[in-house]
């Protein structure tokens, strides 16, 4: 049989088909070779043993993932938005073959807060605002289609949003740190809930997301930005990385407003770090 690798704890793997799960474990040279969440594996119905890992759409190695259709970006009013982070997970999306969304939660709290994210994403990315507390998730839900996760840093309501989907404490919620305005991580295990069409998981790695993991040279990194095509390719030269003001097009629409000025800032701080790592 064929199913999806839904959890893995330790050395058994729960496996899905259809609306079937199996408890299963695997062949020593298979397991050796590693098995993740999202992984399509044959299976032995009798014997629950894996036998092979089917070829995979993509691997995540932090948190150990496969197969990735979509990533919701999750946002919210506090803790502060770590747009640095969020433009980051997109370029990580990008590269993977997974599509990013940006999944603002937690609305209710400040009015001006979906206005900023429109300004920095609206035209290119797709933006879903959604409230757990409020159980204003349905628009949300819409949209969980093959292998899905929720992303972002620690207390933006990750687990709450699951919860609120399932109408069921399934995900443990950490608190707020109120005096560092820094949330409590408390995923520990990737499981991937059933949804109508798709599956939903709820990750402890990507809270954080290493420069490292980011695997662009540095003089491809603009091109990965859709809010810039219109102005890099017209820079008088070729090579012009867009950090200096002469005859580059890209600063003068961050000037003119046309370009968010803090995804080209979060731009440069990328690209500081992807240049140091040339250096070693």
């Amino acid at each position: 049989m064929i199913g999806l690798v839904t959890k893995k704890q330790s050395t058994l793997f729960e496996v899905v088909v259809d609306e079937k799960k199996f408890q299963c474990n695997a062949r020593g040279n298979v397991k050796s070779s590693g098995i993740n969440v999202g992984d399509k594996v044959e299976f032995n119905e009798d014997s629950l043993v894996i036998s092979n890992v089917q070829a995979r759409k993509n691997i995540l190695i932090r948190p150990p993932m496969a197969n990735l259709d979509k990533m919701f970006i999750v946002v919210c009013p506090k803790p502060k938005p770590d747009f640095y982070l969020v433009d980051k997970l997109i370029l990580f999306c990008s590269i993977n073959n997974i599509k990013p969304i940006i999944c603002a939660n937690k609305v209710d709290l400040d009015e001006n807060f979906e206005r900023e994210i429109k300004e920095n994403y609206e035209k290119y990315f797709e933006i879903v605002f959604c409230s757990a507390k409020l159980n204003m998730t349905k628009s949300l839900e819409e949209k969980i289609e093959g292998v899905c996760a929720f992303a972002g840093q620690s207390a933006v309501g990750k687990s709450s949003l699951i919860n609120s989907i399932f109408k069921s404490n399934i995900e443990k919620v950490g608190d707020f740190g109120k005096k560092v305005e820094r949330g409590k991580q408390t995923t520990r295990v990737v499981t991937l809930y059933k949804m109508p069409k798709g599956f939903i998981a709820d990750t402890a790695g990507f809270s954080q997301l290493d420069e490292s993991l980011i695997d662009i040279d540095y003089r491809e990194l603009s091109r990965y930005y859709p809010d810039f095509y219109p102005y890099i390719n017209e820079c008088k030269y070729q090579t012009c990385d867009h950090t200096n003001d002469k005859d580059c097009k890209l600063i003068q629409a961050v000037k003119d407003g046309k370009v968010s000025r803090n995804r080209y800032e979060n731009y440069l701080k990328l690209l500081s770090r992807k240049k140091s790592e040339r250096r070693y």
